[in-house]
């Protein structure tokens, strides 16, 4: 559709809701800034029976006011404002009535419902009774909520144990975009940058539409690091904190582990965690590790041992703006043009390394359809060792069910890559230690992922396999 870039999935699972015969409930979340209200309003436009949206850390009374203000926008009476979210619901109820009747898709729009669920509220539970006494009956209602809070979206929706239990019929989370998606945004908007230049903005933005749509095209890459980030009225200085608090009721917690975790290049078991933070290493833990999961800030990588071990689980910054913010903004202030000034310095060019990685993570479809097995059934996994010392440590493992296991070996660079005598010899080290501590019986591949291939030599015929920067656009 016009001005919406990919989401094609997405869309379409959409529409089939809005063509159904049957009342359907979709439930969609998301971390914050990633396009859900844009993508649903984009779809819909004017063809919403009722939509509200939360007030972000607003009372209750502010709750209320907002759901009245919406009731009058869509020229329902509101000569009564509702004290309590079940006879808000049940005037909506009967408000709703009459488009019901006429026969058309009668679609509500619930925007960022988790900020309604303030002081005990028991929003969850008004809307249940609202769906389940009466909207699921009508065959021609389509109810959507949305929400950034996707732990509790997740929690009190999607996997509720009360009113709204096993009644969500289409569960949609929103993703960032991939390179592929990025690169046509900024087609979109006239900008003509080259993919290393796309490339750079994602490991610093991330697949976030509303941060690239930040961006100027009158202005090199660089130019726009420096004003959004650097500059005295940089926009996204204060963003880090904003997205917590969407996120989460309580955001101190997720922020130190946040923390925490961005120190760490390879990532941190539970354990490491608890044990760096000076924390139990309890429940409280795993559920906020959980929710940190949930909302795509940090992935979680099983470990291969001779068995695949979910328990000892390596959990992993991922978020890209996160992981820039950490390294450069979240400490003393540092001159309106520091990007420009330290380009291709030492500090700069070891977190493109670390960011170049974690690109790579977040594409593991593409690499696998270069590398021409995603049809193939998969495992992917990164993988430490528990014996070397220093510990072994290998980016990505793919584990193929034709008994073949690509291990991947990620390079950032602006030119080809040299594979000396003495890197090859790592990589070979690397390999040997993870077949003799997984005891894994499959024929090991070489696999190398740089941004322009490696540069032929001696050594780069002993790679089996190779990925560049363009095959991540795929």
């Amino acid at each position: 559709m016009d001005g919406i870039i990919g989401r094609e999935n997405e869309i379409e699972r959409l529409n089939k809701a809005v063509d159904s015969q049957h009342a359907e409930f979709v439930a969609l979340y998301g971390r914050r800034r990633v396009g859900k209200t844009f993508l649903i309003n984009q779809l819909f436009s004017n063809r919403f029976a009722f939509k509200m949206t939360g007030v972000i850390e607003g009372s209750l009374k502010d709750q209320f006011t907002a759901f009245a203000d919406a009731m009058s926008d869509f020229g329902f009476d509101m000569s009564d404002q509702p004290t309590d979210w079940m006879s808000a619901f049940i005037m909506l109820k009967n408000a709703l009535k009459d488009i019901v009747g006429n026969g058309e898709r009668c679609i509500v729009f619930i925007d960022e419902l988790p900020a309604m669920d303030v002081e005990n509220s028991n929003v969850t539970g008004a809307i249940g009774y609202f769906w389940n006494n009466w909207a699921s009956l009508q065959d021609n209602m389509l109810l959507i909520v949305c929400g950034s809070a996707t732990s509790w979206m997740i929690s009190n929706v999607i996997d509720s144990k009360g009113g709204l239990h096993d009644r969500i019929t289409v569960e949609m989370p929103v993703r960032p975009f991939t390179l592929h998606e990025v690169e046509n945004y900024l087609d979109s908007r006239q900008f003509l940058w080259d993919r290393q230049m796309i490339a750079q903005a994602y490991m610093v933005f991330g697949g976030i539409p509303y941060y690239l749509s930040l961006l100027d095209n009158t202005e090199s890459f660089v130019q726009n690091v420096d004003r959004l980030f650097f500059s005295r009225a940089s926009q996204m200085r204060r963003e880090f904190r904003r997205l917590f608090h969407t996120l989460y009721k309580k955001p101190e917690k997720y922020i130190e582990i946040v923390k925490e975790l961005g120190k760490s290049r390879k990532g941190m078991t539970r354990g490491q965690l608890a044990k760096s933070l000076k924390c139990d290493n309890n429940g409280h833990l795993g559920n906020r590790l959980e929710a940190l999961v949930h909302c795509d800030l940090v992935r979680r990588n099983v470990v291969r041992e001779k068995e695949i071990k979910l328990k000892d689980s390596i959990y992993q910054l991922c978020d890209f703006f996160c992981l820039f913010y950490l390294t450069f903004i979240d400490r003393a202030e540092v001159e309106d043009q520091y990007w420009s000034h330290h380009i291709n310095t030492p500090e700069i060019n070891t977190w493109m390394g670390l960011a170049y990685e974690r690109l790579c993570m977040a594409h593991i479809s593409q690499i696998k359809q270069a590398l021409r097995i995603d049809a193939i059934s998969t495992l992917n996994y990164s993988w430490r060792s528990k014996y070397s010392e220093p510990a072994a440590q290998i980016d990505i493992i793919i584990e193929r069910a034709d008994r073949i296991v690509n291990i991947c070996e990620i390079k950032y660079s602006q030119d080809e890559y040299d594979l000396t005598k003495e890197e090859y010899y790592k990589i070979c080290q690397r390999k040997n230690a993870f077949i003799r501590e997984t005891a894994l019986r499959h024929v090991p591949w070489l696999t190398m992922i740089t941004t322009e291939g490696v540069k032929r030599g001696k050594y780069s015929e002993m790679i089996q396999s190779q990925v560049v920067l363009d095959d991540l656009f795929l």
